[in-house]
Order: C-alpha cells, then sequence, then structure tokens
C-alpha cells in the first residue's frame, strides 16, 4: 500500500528527474548553436591579416539553469562595431562595414526557441 506521502516524493522526483533533462539538453543546444555563431563568424569576418577573425571565442554567462552565451571577440573586441557597421574615415568619406556578427545570429539562432519548444515537449 502506498501512502499519499510516498506518492508526493515519487512526483516530486519525477519532476525534478524531468526538469534536469529538460536543463541539460536546452544547454547542450545552446552550446551547439553558439558554437554554429562563432563558426560562422570567424569565416565570414574581415580578413586583411586573420588576426581579427580568430579572436573570437564563445563566454558563458548568466548563473545555473539559465543558458545565456555570448560570442565576442576576445583580442579585438573594441573594432567589432567598427567592422560590422562601418565608420567614417579622418580625412572624409567613410568605411562601408562588413556585417558578420549579426547575419550569423540570424542565420543559425533563429530555429533555437523552436528547439527549445521541442525539447520541452519531448522531456530532454
Amino acid at each position: 500500500m502506498t501512502t499519499i506521502n510516498q506518492l508526493a516524493q515519487e512526483i516530486v522526483r519525477a519532476v525534478k528527474a524531468y526538469t534536469d533533462d529538460v536543463s541539460d539538453a536546452i544547454e547542450t543546444r545552446v552550446d551547439e548553436v553558439a558554437e554554429l555563431v562563432r563558426a560562422d563568424v570567424e569565416a565570414n569576418a574581415p580578413k586583411r591579416t586573420g588576426k581579427y577573425a580568430k579572436g573570437f571565442k564563445v563566454t558563458k554567462q548568466g548563473s545555473s539553469g539559465k543558458a545565456k552565451r555570448v560570442v565576442w571577440n576576445k583580442k579585438k573586441s573594441r573594432i567589432v562595431h567598427l567592422n560590422e557597421f562601418g565608420y567614417a574615415k579622418r580625412g572624409g568619406g567613410r568605411v562601408a562595414g562588413r556585417p558578420h556578427l549579426r547575419p550569423a545570429y540570424d542565420r543559425h539562432a533563429a530555429n533555437l526557441p523552436d528547439d527549445i519548444k521541442r525539447i520541452i515537449r519531448n522531456g530532454g
């Protein structure tokens, strides 16, 4: 015979197992997408010397349970926006931007909400 307390404990265990599986699967998928974005940015970034393109890294941010990743340039972070959007020259005129970060994000992260919904529906 099962008591109410035992039934409650089993329900809590099942919900915790489901939550842990879903959290792990979401974090894994976010890591995969962040790496795809980083690789795409590296492939499409301006390559005068190649140092700029090789400087992109993925960093985890946030507390546990929140899968947040940031793709950034570790070596030349101060010039990413200049390459992305362009800038005015000192003597007049403009240097055209070479969008590489936003297009990579749009290509790979656009389906992430649907992937997360599917993970939650399937239980991990």
